[in-house]
C-alpha cells in the first residue's frame, strides 16, 4: 500500500507555506486537457529517466487520471529510496469533483 493524500488535504497543503511538488504522470494529451496548476508533467513511461533528476529529500505528490498510474509511480520512487512521496487518491478526477469543478473531466 502506497501512502496517499486526498484532494482536500492537498488543496490545503498547496495553499500553505511548504507545498509539495506535484508530478503528473499522465500523457501529454491528458495534461493538455486538464491539470492542477503548477503540476510538472512527467509521463509514467519515462520514470526510470526522470526519477534520477528528482531530489529524494523533496516532498512529492504523484497524480494521474484516477490514481492507478500515480500509485505505480509512488511505489517505484519508494523503491528508489524516496521517503516523502504520496499518491493523490482519485487523481485529477477527484480533484475536479471535490476541489475545482472548473477542471474538465474525461
Amino acid at each position: 500500500m502506497v501512502p496517499e493524500i486526498n484532494t482536500l488535504e492537498l488543496a490545503k497543503r498547496l495553499a500553505g507555506p511548504n507545498p509539495p511538488v506535484i508530478i503528473d504522470v499522465r500523457e501529454p494529451d491528458e495534461f493538455q486537457l486538464c491539470r492542477i496548476e503548477g503540476a510538472q508533467l512527467k509521463p509514467l513511461g519515462g520514470i526510470r529517466q526522470w526519477s534520477t533528476e528528482l531530489n529524494p529529500e523533496t516532498e512529492y505528490v504523484l497524480m494521474c487520471h484516477v490514481g492507478g498510474r500515480s500509485a505505480q509511480a509512488t511505489s517505484f520512487l519508494q523503491s528508489q529510496g524516496f521517503k516523502h512521496v504520496m499518491n493523490l487518491r482519485g487523481g485529477i478526477e477527484a480533484w475536479s469533483t471535490t476541489v475545482d469543478p472548473n477542471v474538465p473531466r474525461y
